[in-house]
């Protein structure tokens, strides 16, 4: 691999950790990084978290965890064709969304009101909680202490992020930009989910190929390169051909349009790009506008289908119920939990145990506490 580029985020300049440790003998600190994500608890319940269809729905759909390796293999291959850090994008990648409810950004919707006067609940700043705090792995200290830069990318790595949610948060220096390898990594979430999202709406016979064809310009233009290309194939075939030129397409688009924006902006080093004041991983004006397109039809067509609407629901019933019952009946928690709501609270404990668990355990859950009990 070439030699990384001056305004990318090398290893020997990281930030270090909160808890100083020595510097291992092959791998990075990046590398080190990534390996402790992959090895903890809330990586592997990513398995068992809703993307779009819950869990129990069908063996092929997408869940959190394949969402994040997803993502991960995006991020690293615009990370190389930058010569940006592959590992840094790589640790973010597969770390951004450790912080998921069970049933996506529905049961996160719901566990966000029912902490509204108890200091809030937002996803990304439960995976920076979790890898500071909550996952307990090694002796000497508590969360997994990875490096200034995953935190930071944890923070920040949405372009929306609210810095007045994180106000407290001044050692993560809230008014500079983050390094280049997590602004990478927010855009190819945005690739992987909306492609991904298409595959599955597919699979799920809930969005119609002439539908996607008529309304959404990137698949009807690869899907008419994929005809001409392969004229005997299937149509499943060519819509998978679509598939991978769409992908191709918002990737190759997005690197393009960052290395203009770094040349223009006169970015050389770590410091300019921190300094910067706005966000220089992009896409082009027209990649912008496909993105939006393909966006606007799978919300019109699929996250408003009564299929995957009746199943929200049934999610915010489930994470709601789980919250009451719990604030009003400790006991129903384990031991390990009720110690800690002494400590931090009452509802950001619960908070953090309804947070935590995969969509069966909820489902599971519920059903205990409200069906075989008779309160349904």
């Amino acid at each position: 691999m070439n030699r990384l580029a001056d305004y990318a985020m090398q290893d020997s300049r990281s930030r270090g950790r909160v808890f100083p440790e020595e510097e291992h003998p092959y791998r990075s600190a990046f590398m080190r990084d990534r390996d402790r994500v992959v090895h903890s608890r809330a990586f592997r319940r990513l398995e068992y978290k809703t993307q779009v269809f819950v869990n129990h729905e069908g063996d092929h759909y997408r869940t959190r965890l394949t969402h994040s390796l997803e993502v991960s293999q995006i991020s690293r291959t615009i990370a190389a064709a930058m010569r940006l850090n592959p590992e840094l994008a790589e640790t973010l990648a597969l770390s951004h969304d450790l912080g998921h409810t069970p049933f996506g950004h529905t049961g996160e919707e719901i566990l966000s009101e029912m902490m509204a006067d108890h200091g809030g609940f937002d996803h990304n700043l439960q995976s920076l909680r979790i890898i500071e705090h909550l996952e307990e792995r090694y002796a000497a200290f508590r969360g997994l202490n990875l490096t200034y830069e995953v935190r930071e990318g944890i923070l920040k790595h949405s372009a929306t992020w609210n810095k007045s949610k994180v106000a407290d948060r001044t050692e993560y220096n809230l008014n500079e930009e983050p390094p280049l390898e997590v602004q990478v990594v927010d855009l190819a979430d945005e690739i992987a989910y909306n492609t991904h999202d298409v595959d599955d709406g597919m699979e799920s016979k809930i969005l119609d190929l002439d539908e996607l064809l008529h309304h959404v310009d990137s698949f009807r233009h690869f899907f008419q390169k994929a005809t001409e290309k392969f004229p005997r194939a299937s149509r499943r075939d060519h819509f998978n051909e679509s598939i991978r030129g769409v992908i191709d397409y918002f990737v190759s688009d997005l690197i393009e349009t960052s290395e203009a924006n770094l040349k223009s902006a006169g970015i050389s080093t770590i410091e300019d790009v921190r300094g910067c004041g706005r966000r220089l991983i992009q896409f082009s004006d027209e990649g912008w506008k496909w993105a939006q397109n393909l966006r606007g039809h799978l919300r019109a067509n699929m996250y408003q289908h009564h299929r995957v609407a009746r199943a929200m629901e049934m999610a915010r019933r489930c994470v709601r119920d789980l919250f009451c019952a719990y604030q009003e009946n400790l006991s129903l928690l384990p031991v390990g939990f009720r110690r800690r709501a002494e400590e931090e609270g009452k509802e950001r404990m619960i908070a953090d145990y309804l947070s935590g668990m995969t969509d069966r355990y909820a489902i599971r859950e519920h059903h205990r506490l409200f069906v075989a009990s008779g309160q349904a």
